[in-house]
């Protein structure tokens, strides 16, 4: 299934995308896409509903966050061999984990509003995978049974925030509009194997990203299990898993980062794509 939230941003409605590629309105079904509806039980039902039965959305319409009351954003840094080399660091001995504050998801074409005195802000395509259930001392050849779906997510990032503001990443990485999730949540049925998805990310019309997450050096069940032993995961806590080669801050001779106007465009396989333009904040 793909599963969506779609309207103006604080209240938007479930929705899921038939086989015609339309959308429709879930809301008669289930209240919102989080917690409880991200189970295995809620999603068999689900599953059940024929969508052509449902009420047809007309387009334009704006998505939401695929995931509604997200708990924890936990991502993974420098997951790809080939990203870590273009930043000039070491293949990490464990998955590298840091925060993004879930005050910055937005929905996957809304503006990406640089902040007040970013110099240095950037794009990242990763993947993104939503806990189902409660996950704790998970083995690796159980982890993916405790995912409800995938998405995609743009890690954006202010890297002079991240780098040089002496602390945590999470402070590059939690600016207002810094996580646009989605636009569909698609479950893991529908996905099949997560190691073999195609991603890109274009700026401008320029492709700068092109990735596949076979290359991850943690793949997304021994991320999953690894962060199981250190605390519960439970459904809606969304976890992004890093980003192949071709982000700006890796660019030769010299660095290239977003300014106000550019376009981010960005997608993975089975997953939907994203576009975002870059705005000046208030």
């Amino acid at each position: 299934m793909k599963l969506c939230r779609f309207g103006e941003p604080g209240a938007e409605k479930p929705g899921m995308i038939d086989h015609n590629g339309d959308l429709r309105d879930l809301s008669e079904e289930i209240e919102d896409i989080a917690h409880e509806a991200l189970t295995d039980l809620s999603l068999e039902i689900l599953s059940k509903v024929d969508p052509m039965k449902l009420p047809k959305v007309e387009q334009p319409v704006r998505f939401g966050p695929c995931v509604s009351g997200i708990g924890k954003f936990l991502c993974i840094g420098l997951n790809y061999s080939d990203h870590a080399a273009e930043t000039g660091a070491d293949i990490p001995e464990h998955p590298i984990l840091f925060h993004k504050a879930t005050s910055a998801v937005v929905g996957p074409n809304d503006d990406v509003v640089m902040p007040r005195g970013s110099t240095h802000t950037d794009w990242e395509v990763e993947l993104g995978v939503v806990i189902g259930k409660a996950c704790k001392y998970v083995d690796e050849a159980d982890a993916l049974d405790y995912v409800a779906g995938y998405c995609v997510i743009n890690d954006v990032s202010e890297r002079h925030f991240q780098t040089q503001l002496t602390g945590q990443w999470t402070k590059g990485k939690s600016c207002d509009t810094f996580g646009p999730t989605g636009p569909w949540l698609v479950t893991r049925d529908e996905v099949g194997d997560p190691q073999n998805l195609g991603m890109y990310c274009d700026v401008n019309g320029k492709r700068m990203q092109t990735g596949n997450t076979s290359t991850m050096i943690f793949t997304v069940a021994q991320c999953i299990s690894h962060l199981s032993q250190l605390m519960t995961l439970h459904p809606g806590d969304v976890i992004s898993t890093g980003t192949p080669p071709g982000v700006g801050m890796g660019m030769k001779p010299e660095p290239i980062y977003l300014k106000v106007g550019d376009v981010m465009e960005l997608g993975i396989d089975k997953l939907g794509s994203q576009r975002q333009e870059v705005r000046e904040d208030a």
